[in-house]
């Protein structure tokens, strides 16, 4: 399954990368495609900060690049869920990513620990202030401990003028979204650190600082 969904979000990028003025309406082989991941990223990163749209573009055709796009980022959020694939301990649900934020988890002594986090201009619907994490495990009967009960979900992150609810920690900050901060390896590690500090503190984590199946992940915007 994994591998159809990387070969599928795979195929689509080669299509996104095509010029929107030919129309091939011929079925593509998404096995035989090859492509370089780098050159993709800039030539996209150009575009949006560059602002080019092509003049003679229709608005059919814009309107087909805006459904790829749409396409292909709800392939690539079901494809970034599996870098969170069956960590332990397995009998835990896998925590619900809330929009417009993300999620931090990481597995301590056959726990499972998960770290809501809002987007600037957001703000939880429960007081959270010194609710830093959520915890799945066996002493849970492998449930998450959530504000919402019975299920997966640990957090919503409500439109706000004021983040008020939670913890310093628990908000990106303005211009730093969570998949601007997921896209930079310095920006990502920071955020993983400090929920280890925060376990650390909390005596979750001891001095060896052993943490398994670290992954973090981000909502819808």
């Amino acid at each position: 399954m994994a591998l159809r969904v990387t070969l599928a979000w795979l195929c689509l990028l080669t299509v996104l990368s095509s010029s929107a003025a030919q129309h091939d309406t011929s079925p593509r082989d998404c096995y035989s495609q090859s492509m370089s991941m780098d050159k993709l990223s800039s030539d996209i990163k150009m575009a949006v900060e560059c602002d080019i749209v092509p003049n003679n573009w229709s608005g059919e055709q814009i309107a087909a690049m805006l459904n790829y796009m749409r396409n292909l980022t709800d392939i690539m959020h079901k494809h970034q869920r599996y870098e969170c694939s069956e960590p332990e301990p397995r009998q835990c649900p896998e925590a619900e990513v809330p929009d417009n934020g993300g999620l931090v988890c990481v597995t301590v002594a056959d726990k499972r620990y998960c770290k809501p986090l809002c987007n600037y201009g957001y703000d939880f619907g429960f007081i959270r202030r010194s609710r830093l994490f959520e915890e799945c495990s066996d002493q849970t009967s492998f449930k998450w401990q959530s504000q919402y009960a019975g299920g997966n979900k640990l957090a919503v992150c409500n439109e706000a003028s004021i983040q008020v609810s939670g913890a310093k920690t628990a908000y990106f900050p303005e211009y730093q979204d969570c998949l601007t901060t997921k896209s930079n390896s310095q920006l990502r590690s920071k955020v993983i650190e400090v929920f280890n500090t925060e376990l650390r503190n909390k005596g979750i984590v001891g001095e060896d600082g052993e943490v398994a199946y670290t992954c973090f992940l981000c909502g819808r915007p």
